[in-house]
């Protein structure tokens, strides 16, 4: 059996420079490495299928044993591209809303964003990430990662209706002022002291010094304009997870906690720093 702690990671174009070391730079092999959807990579710590995982920051609620790793984030700090909702109505006259649930927190998020500004609670339909079917669903499509990049922000009719884009990200930083934490790397606290920060910074490095080289290689792979592509990565993702960042993860698992979407006090725990600085040599 593998000593090897088993990783799994993102599958969205979002988490190409966090895992871009892990998978052909200098961290090769220091992990079982994986990728699915955030929402298996949740359930994949929730079974013990996984010791640490790329998950939705309101995992870090619903599952106790879960520590976050300092120095990285899929976070935004204004629009995010990748989180849109599709309106057929005006926000504050929607009652359902479509929403493909590959991301807890994406959803979680919207329901904050709509109880906050329009004191609404539309009621969430699963679906396949599909606009059309969705808007035949509900009165908006909640469409989240990869898909929504094949979305137009500014159009204002599909198929023949009036629709309104709303970009999540934006409308998040606008309500709070704080950025929006999506995900961070997450360890289980029985192997805690087994994990380290490092690599995940160091593939994170490794990542960001080579975006031409992933702007080329994801482009190609997911049929994407090679300019968006690069905008996405370089201005809408941010992958650091400062203080501005922990701020506004704690206002987010807040206010999910008082709609009752997420348990606990809203204090996401970290892994211990020490620990982690006494592991560092051992994990690179």
């Amino acid at each position: 059996m593998s000593s090897l702690l088993r990783v799994r990671a993102v599958s969205y174009l979002n988490t190409s420079p966090l895992v871009w070391g892990f998978l052909h730079g200098p961290q090769q092999g220091l992990f079982d490495l994986r990728g699915s959807l955030p929402s298996a990579c949740a359930a994949a710590l929730r079974t013990n299928a996984a010791d640490i995982g790329l998950v939705p920051v309101i995992e870090l609620a619903r599952q106790p044993d879960l520590l976050a790793l300092g120095g990285c984030s899929i976070a935004c700090r204004g629009p995010v591209r990748s989180i849109l909702l599709v309106s057929a109505k005006p926000l504050d006259q929607v009652e359902t809303i479509a929403a493909d649930t590959g991301s807890r927190t994406s959803v979680a998020m919207t329901q904050v964003v709509l109880h906050e500004r329009f004191g609404r609670r539309p009621t969430m339909l699963e679906h396949e990430p599909e606009l059309g079917p969705m808007l035949a669903a509900a009165d908006a499509a909640l469409v989240i990662g990869d898909p929504a990049l094949r979305i137009d922000p500014a159009m204002t009719r599909w198929q023949g209706r009036p629709v309104e884009v709303h970009d999540m990200g934006s409308a998040w930083v606008e309500s709070t002022g704080l950025p929006m934490v999506f995900a961070v790397w997450a360890v289980k606290e029985a192997v805690a002291e087994r994990a380290s920060e490092a690599p995940f910074v160091a593939s994170k490095q490794y990542g960001l010094a080579r975006l031409p080289e992933i702007v080329e290689a994801e482009s190609a792979r997911l049929d994407l304009d090679p300019a968006l592509v690069e905008s996405y990565l370089s201005r809408n993702i941010v992958y650091d997870l400062g203080e501005s960042e922990t701020q506004g993860m704690r206002r987010f698992l807040e206010a999910a906690r008082r709609l009752g979407l997420a348990p606990g006090d809203g204090r996401p725990r970290f892994a211990d720093a020490p620990a982690l600085a006494a592991n560092t040599e051992r994990s690179l």
